[in-house]
């Protein structure tokens, strides 16, 4: 039965059930703010890169639902270990990660609570946004490639926030 529902080449073997309001909604002290994030997959994977940091993801209106099926596969069950919460109610300060033109990411302050700000791969993040930020990071490239994917450029900054 589970395998005529499923979109999966091999499909689970286990169905669970769980109320939508009793994931984690708690704000941790760092976070990620996604601006615009529509692909479920990069949602699932912010959501499993905050998890293994202890942070939290905000969401924006237009994201992509964390608990769609393609989100939950991605996230591989870190959206029962993220906090989730609204755009608005990222902690701390907020850090814009934009693609060029910024001071490096490294140079940049990061003390608790923080939460980086970072938007859909093709859009970015609007100016407005960016200018309403405490701070605008750039991650340095060799410059090979115009950008980094939206979950591996917050993998990167929780990194350095954790390592400092």
């Amino acid at each position: 039965m589970l395998a005529s529902v499923s979109d999966l080449p091999h499909p689970p073997r286990a169905v669970a059930v769980y109320r939508r309001a009793d994931l984690p909604c708690n704000t941790a002290l760092q976070g990620l703010a996604l601006w615009g994030v529509a692909d479920p997959g990069n949602v699932g994977a912010l959501v499993r890169t905050a998890a293994a940091f202890g942070a939290s993801v905000a969401l924006s209106a237009g994201c992509a639902d964390p608990t769609s099926p393609r989100a939950l596969r991605a996230s591989a069950g870190a959206v029962f270990r993220a906090p989730l919460v609204g755009f608005d109610d990222a902690p701390g300060r907020r850090v814009a990660l934009v693609a060029h033109g910024a001071r490096a990411l490294a140079d940049v302050p990061l003390e608790l609570p923080v939460s980086f700000v970072l938007g859909a791969e093709r859009e970015g993040l609007p100016d407005d946004l960016v200018a309403s930020c405490d701070e605008v990071a750039t991650i340095p490239t060799s410059g090979e490639v115009e950008s980094l994917n939206v979950a591996a450029a917050a993998a990167i900054a929780l990194y350095e926030r954790s390592r400092r």
